[in-house]
């Protein structure tokens, strides 16, 4: 070996120093050394461990929580949990001052109005109505568990049921313009048209609400009228009800130049129970009725709304025995005779101005009311009530599409059309919360 070759060798800076194609082969070659299924399982056990990660977590609180409604179970007893239940509405195991409020308000007999104002303030002048709640409590009789003992029902559970004789409050005023919730949107206005008051919250993943619970939400927005209405039957109307279907539904039966005749139907339920009572929950089939409203909601011609009573059964009744969601529950149905609310005569003013603005004539406080004549109504275009009410009970019940006929047309029909017969059998009725 050459003298030049050794110290070359020896030199670390001579020919030693890769070239850049060589430093560029290295690098491709190790990138080559990491193939793509490698860098993409790299990700998925990021992702992995930070689904464990997450899980881990949940487990870690869902452990705390129970370990907290444990100790509660030990320090309060069965009723006193489900009475810290009833309050806790985030289900957190802590009570804020908002979830104290029901109670707070049983205690002391005052109930702010704040949550229950509507969203523009009222005309004290504005038009008024009176309206009258009619209730004839539900037939014992017709349930298949009424008596006391009956597969272990006792006396407290049926209490709130077997109390509620009448309405909670047979009558109120109201302003006309409260009436406006009923309206219908500006892409509505045809005969005939549905549109949704109160849409349906419920979905594949909300699934259905809890049962243990007691005291309403406070209403908002168009919540409020409605809340009020039912209110007169019972002071705990529940407006969305814990299974579909739910909301509120309306649709215009008739149009004039001045007025909408608006038929509309309400699903909603009551909670007959408080603690330490265990829920009852007290479900009719529907509501359903008609409002005759000027198109600026300045005047109400006529309201009203009831609970079906042409079917044998119309309401449904669940009820628990424990304090938490999973308690066992106990169902039944029943027949409702009379269940309504309706106007007394059209809105009238409290006062009534000339043309110079002075006050011609008034209502004074326990007074008589201003005498009115009121206009025959020229409708210019309308449909049935029964027409009205099937496009809300298909948008109610999409499967109402198809056509369902008695079981002894059916055949006939059947045999008419060349189709098969598909028989449906229930204890009540599909279409409404009877079954």
């Amino acid at each position: 070996m050459s003298s030049d070759l050794r110290k070359r060798k020896k030199d670390p800076n001579v020919n030693n120093v890769p070239s850049q194609e060589a430093v560029g082969e290295k690098k491709d070659k190790k990138e080559k050394s990491w193939p793509f299924w490698y860098c993409c399982f790299k990700k998925v056990v990021i992702v992995l461990l930070v689904v464990v990660l997450l899980l881990a977590v949940k487990v870690y609180r869902d452990n705390e929580m129970v370990t907290r409604q444990e100790a509660a179970l030990r320090s309060l007893g069965n009723e006193g949990l489900f009475l810290f239940s009833s309050l806790d509405t985030d289900k957190d195991m802590f009570i804020s001052p908002d979830e104290f409020k029901p109670i707070a308000e049983k205690l002391t007999g005052v109930s702010p109005t704040s949550d229950y104002e509507e969203e523009e303030a009222l005309d004290p002048n504005g038009e008024t109505l009176t309206i009258a709640a009619h209730y004839q409590p539900l037939l014992m009789e017709t349930m298949t568990k009424s008596k006391d003992g009956f597969l272990g029902i006792t006396q407290s559970a049926l209490s709130g049921l077997r109390n509620w004789t009448s309405a909670s409050l047979p009558s109120n005023m109201f302003f006309a313009r409260q009436f406006k919730t009923f309206l219908p949107p500006k892409n509505k206005l045809d005969v005939g048209n549905p549109w949704w008051i109160l849409p349906s919250e419920l979905n594949i993943f909300t699934g259905y609400l809890p049962n243990n619970r007691v005291y309403p939400p406070a209403p908002k927005g168009k919540e409020v009228i409605i809340h009020k209405l039912l209110s007169m039957f019972h002071p705990r109307p529940f407006i969305k009800t814990r299974f579909a279907p739910q909301g509120s539904v309306a649709c215009i039966r008739a149009v004039s130049d001045f007025y909408y005749d608006i038929v509309f139907r309400i699903h909603a339920e009551f909670q007959l129970n408080e603690p330490p009572n265990f829920p009852f929950w007290f479900t009719p089939a529907q509501f359903t009725g008609n409002i005759v409203i000027s198109k600026d909601a300045s005047h109400v011609r006529h309201f009203y709304v009831f609970v079906p009573n042409n079917r044998s059964l119309n309401v449904d009744m669940e009820w628990l025995y424990g304090a938490s969601e999973s308690s066992n529950m106990e169902v039944d149905i029943g027949y409702l005779p009379l269940m309504e609310l309706e106007s007394f005569g059209p809105s009238i003013p409290t006062v009534i101005f000339d043309e110079n603005g002075e006050v011609i004539d008034s209502r004074h406080a326990g007074g008589e009311p201003i005498e009115f004549v009121f206009e025959d109504i020229n409708w210019q275009s309308e449909i049935s009530w029964q027409e009205a009410a099937k496009k809300l009970e298909v948008t109610m019940y999409p499967f109402k599409k198809v056509s369902y006929h008695p079981f002894t047309e059916a055949f006939d029909k059947a045999y008419a059309e060349k189709k098969l017969v598909h028989s449906v059998l229930l204890w009540g009725a599909l279409d409404d919360q009877s079954c």
